[in-house]
């Protein structure tokens, strides 16, 4: 074989290696759950904060509020479709004991308070980052995210889109309870 046969073989077997290492490369990528966005906050210290108010006579949300407790920081925005939809699980989860905290991202506090009024509002506490500020910190990419703080203040997960019924009884109940048993 001649060396322009070798090149004419390896210029024409180029392409389909090419395809071949794309193939590959989206198979492996599509079978990542795109709701589990790896974070590098995962088991260091939440960053310090303090938000303003977002309910009329409430004193805001910060980092001292969370200390020694084991709780769920939500991320939602009165704007945001999604959230509305995870809202009234929120509820039902608030009403049976789950610790829940809110940031109100991106958002005008009147906006949030009516919000809360119209819907119910399963927070303890909420605060506003209307500047992203916190959100930042936080990597939040979209609303609405979860983060799971343990009594420490380390965030131990982060839930990329709502909590359903499934992401709580599969993920976020058990590591929670097993927070608070110490482990």
């Amino acid at each position: 074989m001649t060396l322009s046969r070798k090149m004419l073989l390896a210029a024409s077997l180029a392409p389909l290696l090419v395809f071949g290492v794309l193939a590959v490369a989206l198979y492996f990528g599509l079978q990542q759950d795109p709701s589990t966005l790896p974070s590098v906050l995962i088991g260091k210290p939440a960053p310090a904060f303090a938000l303003g108010p977002v309910r009329a006579g409430d004193g805001g949300f910060s980092r001292d509020d969370i200390r020694g407790k084991v709780v769920l920081v939500n991320v939602w925005g009165s704007w945001c479709g999604a959230c509305k939809m995870e809202h009234p699980y929120l509820m039902e989860l608030a009403a049976g004991g789950a610790p829940i905290y809110g940031v109100d991202w991106k958002d005008d506090p009147a906006d949030g308070a009516k919000t809360l009024k119209m819907m119910g509002d399963p927070y303890v506490k909420v605060g506003n980052d209307q500047a992203g500020r916190l959100s930042l910190d936080l990597g939040v990419t979209g609303a609405p995210e979860t983060f799971l703080i343990d009594r420490t203040g380390r965030i131990r997960y982060k839930q990329v889109g709502p909590i359903t019924p499934e992401v709580w009884r599969g993920t976020l109940a058990p590591m929670i309870a097993k927070l608070e048993q110490g482990q």
